[in-house]
């Protein structure tokens, strides 16, 4: 069953999540298989450009007004708070999008999935969509974010940015977690037994796969669990980087050609707070290293801005790339960065955001692979501070080395594929 067996991918309308699923079907079609992918109209082109075939569910109201943009300028105050002090504003209304982009996706997935008739589906996202699990054939969950979306007593709540030995705080954001998200919950097991569902216990909003769940988190840093994840359904795949073929040559700046590389990126997210990107580079102008600055779709914000030369500024750059050549890296903790950091052993200094990010960047301080700092209150020494030390620290230089030795050991992505075909050759 497993030979040229049609795989559907499933990940969420982000990139972190969609670049990683794309590193597996790399694989899965050098051995033969048909992978194609299941997405949001707005990701059109992202999978294509890999030669994948694409199949659109729509899910969100296409004659919405908000946008992504307009979302992101609502909630950059929100930024600044704590994980606890943004439940009840980014966490709530995320998750109460995510519900409506799966009451979405419902009304055209069923037909999408007879179009494609899969073997078998893969699905990285934060929700339970019930055609997924209905259909009739194995479904695996990849989880991109935090190892902690699956929870355990023992380890922090996933959002908390909690450390692992703040249990004091588990319970504090635990509790407020549930009393905030209650209606958008009640909304969810409402849609939930529409479709045939079992409600889920507050707070959750996916289950666990019955065939294979795997996770991309690397096995260095994951917490020690009260209640340990059964290896014959729960993989780690110690990140899983994508085959990328994109060369990239620094250019001339104000700094000397030995100089250490700094690579700064928050993602589609943290670029839109652009006042303080552009207190960053200036910043960084202040610094005698050479710097790379992603800008993401602002990059007209920075027409009357004056960019100190040793810093360069561009919507994109090869990511992959450019962390592997990069002495230091400063990001937003998202999932892929994070990873990708850990993978290429290059020190991170995280300042994160929302979302999982105050998970990861706590992760990266607390085993020494990096720094966290808050993302707008910090003095310049502070930052400084820590990028000499993330230069220079001997147990975070050692630490990189170590975990990007056994993630490139692992090959996630090769990992994943056999693991896909075992679960077809088991429950084709």
């Amino acid at each position: 069953m497993s030979d040229g067996a049609t795989i559907a991918f499933f990940p969420e309308a982000a990139y972190g999540p969609a670049l990683n699923s794309v590193g597996i079907a790399q694989v899965c079609r050098d051995r033969g298989h048909e992978p194609v992918f299941i997405c949001d109209p707005s990701m059109e082109g992202v999978f294509e450009d890999y030669g994948f075939e694409e199949h659109y569910v729509p899910m969100s109201d296409p004659d919405a007004d908000a946008g992504w943009e307009e979302f992101i300028n609502t909630h950059i105050p929100n930024f600044d708070k704590d994980p606890i002090d943004q439940l009840d504003n980014y966490v709530e209304e995320t998750y109460d999008a995510i519900v409506a982009s799966a009451e979405w996706a419902e009304t055209e997935l069923p037909e999408v999935l007879d179009e494609i008739d899969p073997d078998l589906i893969v699905v990285d996202n934060v929700i339970l969509y019930p055609s997924t699990k209905q259909y009739g054939v194995p479904w695996v969950r990849i989880t991109s974010c935090s190892e902690n979306e699956i929870p355990d007593p023992n380890i922090p709540p996933h959002l908390s940015g909690a450390r692992a030995d703040d249990v004091e705080h588990y319970h504090e954001f635990q509790g407020r977690y549930e009393d905030v998200i209650e209606d958008v919950h009640e909304r969810f097991n409402d849609f939930l037994e529409e479709h045939g569902e079992d409600p889920y216990p507050r707070g959750l909003f996916y289950e666990t796969s019955p065939y294979l769940n795997l996770l991309k988190y690397p096995e260095r840093l994951r917490w020690d669990r009260w209640n340990e994840l059964d290896p014959d359904r729960f993989q780690y795949l110690n990140g899983c980087i994508r085959e990328e073929n994109e060369s990239y040559e620094v250019p001339d700046l104000d700094a000397a050609d030995d100089a250490p590389l700094l690579y700064l990126s928050f993602g589609s997210l943290g670029a839109g707070d652009t006042d303080l990107m552009k207190r960053l580079i200036e910043f960084l102008g202040t610094q005698e290293y050479r710097c790379l600055v992603n800008v993401g779709d602002y990059e007209d914000a920075y027409n009357d801005f004056e960019v100190p030369g040793n810093v360069a500024i561009e919507s994109w750059f090869p990511q992959q790339t450019v962390i592997d050549r990069a002495d230091v890296v400063i990001h937003h903790g998202g999932n892929n960065t994070f990873n990708e950091c850990l993978y290429y052993g290059t020190p991170a200094i995280v300042m994160p955001y929302v979302w999982d990010g105050h998970d990861n960047a706590t992760r990266v301080d607390e085993t020494d692979h990096g720094i966290k700092l808050h993302r707008s209150n910090w003095t310049d020494d502070e930052l400084a501070g820590a990028i000499e030390t993330c230069l220079t620290d001997e147990t975070i230089r050692e630490n990189v080395d170590r975990t990007a030795e056994d993630m490139q050991s692992s090959d996630g992505r090769k990992k994943a594929a056999t693991l896909l075909e075992d679960v077809l050759e088991t429950h084709g």
